[in-house]
């Protein structure tokens, strides 16, 4: 059952990672046409001066600008492509851009893209070759055509290009290992829930089931010795065992179809419903609740509960003997108190799953349980819960 506003984190959706790709390339696919037409475009159309066959240029204009098409899926192919051209273009004397030495946005782009897509080691390995390579062809073709300007300016584009794609990827890196910390506190805390949901669960079954229980075998019992004699005794007893028993069922049934099929859980006990509780217990059970009190609707229940179990541990180990029960109300907490007097010498010393199960359920409202034989004779159950951070 999950518990009310608690998500699971998964997968995001494939329409949105494929909405994402296509955005992706449009863009890449833009940058490359960009690429092309601002900077090569003038000279292939006759309207800018460039140095070289018309053909050569236009070739090395889109070997230098179409592969920043595919730039995200191939960072390391496209920057081996992007500086072939250049480096083609510096050996051949042809200037296929506007700027001197083929200055544009083709190298820097691509360097860029492998500092921020690829890993830090191989990055640095492909941009510091294709950079170095292509400075060197640059100034050796300065004394091997020197009616072609040239120089140094990819250089001076590609290496800050470099140092923006890996400031970008240490963000991202760092953005991502955030929302993986996150993920993980959110899926702790969802497990952690359900833990105590399942704890509560199985209190509430164990108390279900263990006062209805206790109560059948006191019942029955009961008309086993008087159902010669005293019939009309034993039909009461019998009748009791039924109505309990198809109450019980009931709850039960709740319970688990709201396990099943994750839908909210059945309205739970009240401290209103503690004189129906103390009515059908085989105990001489005094109730002392003050007028119109209340609490958060999960401190009632657990109040109830711990009631419910307590009563129940009375009449199996210490039997009808006399109970008080009592329910207190100050500005800061809620507290319940069980105490019964001596009855058979079988009384809980504490460790059974009933006491343990008592103590788990208040420990999950952060408050404070105590079980033990009195000096006096007797046992006593406190529980004490806080409001302050459950009163709403």
């Amino acid at each position: 059952m999950r518990p009310a506003g608690a998500t699971a984190p998964g997968p995001p959706p494939m329409s949105g990672v494929l909405g994402r790709a296509a955005r992706d390339l449009l863009v890449d696919a833009g940058i490359a046409t960009a690429s092309f037409v601002f900077f090569t475009g003038p000279i292939v159309v006759g309207v800018a001066d460039g140095i070289g066959p018309t053909w050569a240029i236009a070739t090395l204009g889109v070997l230098a600008a179409a592969p920043l098409a595919v730039r995200r899926r191939a960072p390391i192919t496209v920057l081996v492509v992007v500086s072939a051209a250049l480096v083609v273009a510096a050996l051949s004397g042809v200037r296929f851009t506007l700027f001197v030495s083929n200055a544009g946005p083709a190298l820097a782009v691509a360097a860029f893209t492998a500092a921020e897509r690829m890993p830090r080691r191989t990055a640095a390995i492909a941009v510091a070759t294709a950079i170095t390579a292509l400075t060197a062809t640059e100034v050796a073709a300065i004394g091997w055509h020197p009616g072609v300007t040239q120089d140094a300016i990819q250089l001076v584009t590609a290496v800050p290009a470099a140092f923006l794609g890996y400031a970008v990827a240490v963000r991202r890196r760092y953005e991502e290992q955030l929302r993986e910390r996150e993920e993980q506190r959110a899926q702790e805390q969802e497990r952690r829930i359900r833990a105590e949901e399942r704890l509560r669960v199985s209190a509430d079954v164990h108390d279900i089931v263990s006062s209805t229980l206790s109560m059948i075998a006191v019942r029955s019992g009961v008309a086993r010795v008087v159902l010669e004699q005293q019939p009309d005794e034993a039909r009461v007893a019998l009748s009791t065992i039924e109505s309990a028993s198809r109450t019980a069922l009931d709850e039960l049934r709740a319970v688990l179809h709201a396990l099943r099929d994750d839908v909210a859980a059945p309205s739970a006990p009240t401290l209103a419903d503690l004189p129906a509780l103390v009515a059908g217990v085989d105990a001489d059970v005094t109730l002392s609740v003050p007028p119109r009190v209340s609490a958060p609707p999960l401190v009632e229940e657990s109040a109830y509960r711990i009631v419910q179990e307590a009563l129940t541990n009375v009449v199996k180990h210490a039997g009808p003997v006399p109970v008080r029960v009592s329910v207190t109300r100050d500005d800061g907490a809620l507290s319940v108190r069980i105490v019964n007097t001596v009855g058979r010498p079988s009384s809980p010393s504490g460790d059974g799953f009933g006491l343990i199960g008592m103590r788990e359920r208040v420990a999950l409202l952060n408050g404070t349980f105590d079980a033990g034989p009195l000096v006096e004779g007797g046992f006593a159950v406190v529980a004490s819960f806080p409001l302050g951070t459950h009163d709403d």
